[in-house]
């Protein structure tokens, strides 16, 4: 779970490798529901740029993430093939492949009822995966479709005389899209959007509203439906260099028992030659 999943795409949908034109490499930290024991925290770590022409792109991602007793490290390569639609307009074609090493320390949880045979350690279990996506977009907007996982590789399973379950990776769908509006000279309004949705749980929407200023500052709330109200800051220390943070507070019934989530990312442009620039500065 993402609130800046605007700056966070590659994450989610492999079709956006190399759409920066230049070498991006952006980092993200979450901290979700501080204060309750085991909540979830997340670090994204994404990698990618066009290689050969402007029509490839290469990216690595690599996410850690611990929820209760589990940790998981995912570790995926991500390739893109784009066509040009328009003069400022691509559609490209991503694929995603790796690993993600999962662990449970079932153990250490403490179940009311002892010597449960279906709770036990699950150590350094390797699941491979493939994911698709499909990425539109140009200077002033983007929409995506993707399924980052389609395997549903099976974690583990148990099966007694009276008992049988078995756990599953689900597959997950994506939806994202935003647009950059020109108000004035100095300032620019994003909304964006982004839908998720699994097998056995509703589905997830946010929507995001951001405005930037003079293309330094930005600001802007979001909403996670039936779940969280954010506020986001973005800064551009420079043109490549870029900051943010976002705090979400939680409406449902868990904000009795939580201060809030926090997330922070920060992002950089590299471009080692001299004619190597980001022809369309990218707002997203």
């Amino acid at each position: 779970m993402y609130t800046q999943y605007m700056y966070n795409t590659l994450s989610v949908n492999p079709g956006y490798a190399g759409s920066r034109d230049a070498l991006s490499v952006t980092g993200l930290l979450r901290e979700q529901w501080v204060g309750i024991d085991g909540a979830p925290s997340t670090q994204t770590l994404t990698v990618h740029s066009p290689i050969y022409s402007d029509n490839m792109g290469l990216g690595l991602s690599v996410i850690n993430d611990e929820v209760g007793p589990i940790h998981q490290t995912m570790l995926f390569a991500d390739y893109s093939y784009s066509i040009r639609t328009t003069d400022n307009a691509k559609l490209a074609f991503g694929l995603k492949a790796g690993v993600n090493i999962f662990q449970a320390d079932l153990l250490s949880l403490h179940p009311q009822q002892g010597g449960d045979a279906a709770i036990y350690n699950i150590s350094n279990k390797l699941l491979p995966n493939v994911g698709v996506g499909l990425y539109y977009y140009s200077d002033k907007g983007y929409v995506g479709l993707s399924a980052p996982k389609l395997l549903e590789q099976t974690i583990d399973e148990y099966e007694s005389l009276l008992d049988e379950y078995n756990n599953k990776e689900r597959r997950h769908y994506f939806l994202i899209g935003g647009y950059v509006f020109d108000l004035s000279d100095n300032v620019k309004f994003k909304p964006s959007f982004l839908v998720k949705a699994v097998v056995g749980a509703p589905v997830s929407i946010d929507l995001s509203a951001n405005f930037l200023f003079r293309d330094k500052l930005g600001i802007g709330i979001a909403h996670r439906l039936d779940d969280s109200f954010s506020g986001l800051l973005q800064y551009y220390v420079t043109p490549q260099f870029r900051i943010g943070y976002a705090y979400d507070y939680t409406t449902s019934e868990l904000r009795h028992y939580n201060s809030g989530s926090h997330e922070l990312m920060l992002g950089y442009d590299f471009m080692f030659v001299e004619d190597t620039r980001i022809r369309s500065p990218r707002f997203f």
